[in-house]
């Protein structure tokens, strides 16, 4: 049994990739009756709106919220996790169809266009005490959401402090919403969360050699009632060990071999 990977545009290859180096198949999904068999999704990250649009010209959302709502784990990224929330603002003209069962607002476009994008070290205290290696994690938040408010039932993860000058450039990016003049220096900005069978993050993780948030969904799979999920063994990564002076080098993808697991 495979996890899969939504391959209508984005950063799939990146994720197939992560989760060769944990010894797990990935299959790619591009059309509803490619989900059946499948034990666990990922949400690339991409274009938020292609990706929706997609989406509904292939028929796939229904199939994807019929998955979530089957216990499934999903993880989005990135653009995955726009399509996880249950509300999304900052959104182009017409809007966008959501897969929904996140409790969340998400700004699609927190952290501002392209040459906003960056990269830092992102504290990680959960997944650093289950997963082991660096008590951070190096984030690549490409033209990335955030999320600005998050549900009771919501665990988060991970959160991105600003800084001085980002305080007011990013605030800029929600004005004429419900949450305009919240943003000021040193406040936190959830970047990273789950919620049962969910798990989402702003940023790609697929974009580094550290897997741990790769590892951490796969344990996710036996979760919910669903012990029949779990892989029987998740390859561990030399690399996940590493120091955190090590800096790990982007990206990974490389063409190797996707290999199997057995349930």
């Amino acid at each position: 049994m495979s996890v899969g990977v939504l391959a209508l545009q984005g950063s799939f290859h990146e994720h197939l990739a992560a989760l060769g180096k944990l010894g797990v198949k990935g299959v790619l999904v591009k059309k509803p009756e490619q989900l059946e068999g499948l034990v666990g999704l990922i949400i690339p990250g991409g274009e938020s709106t292609t990706m929706a649009r997609l989406a509904e010209y292939h028929n796939l959302i229904q199939a994807l919220q019929n998955f979530y709502k089957k216990g499934k784990p999903i993880w989005g990224t990135c653009a995955g996790l726009i399509f996880l929330a249950n509300k999304a603002i900052g959104q182009k003209s017409g809007g966008q169809e959501l897969i929904g069962g996140l409790d969340c607002t998400v700004h699609r476009n927190f952290f501002g266009c392209q040459l906003n994008s960056f990269e830092t070290e992102l504290p990680i205290p959960k997944i650093a005490a289950e997963e082991g290696g660096p008590e951070t994690f190096r984030a690549v938040f490409i033209r990335a959401p955030a999320i600005l408010e998050a549900g009771p039932s919501v665990e988060v993860l991970a959160e991105y402090t600003l800084l001085s000058n980002e305080s007011t450039k990013f605030c800029s990016t929600i004005e004429n919403t419900e949450n305009e003049g919240q943003c000021q220096t040193g406040q936190k900005v959830i970047v990273a969360v789950k919620q049962g069978n969910l798990l989402a993050t702003a940023f790609h993780p697929e974009l580094t050699s550290d897997t741990r948030w790769h590892s951490y969904f796969l344990k996710m799979l036996g979760e919910n009632g669903h012990q029949s999920l779990v892989p029987v063994k998740v390859k561990q990564d030399p690399e996940n060990s590493l120091s955190s002076s090590q800096i790990r080098d982007l990206p990974i993808f490389q063409q190797t071999e996707v290999l199997s697991f057995e349930l």
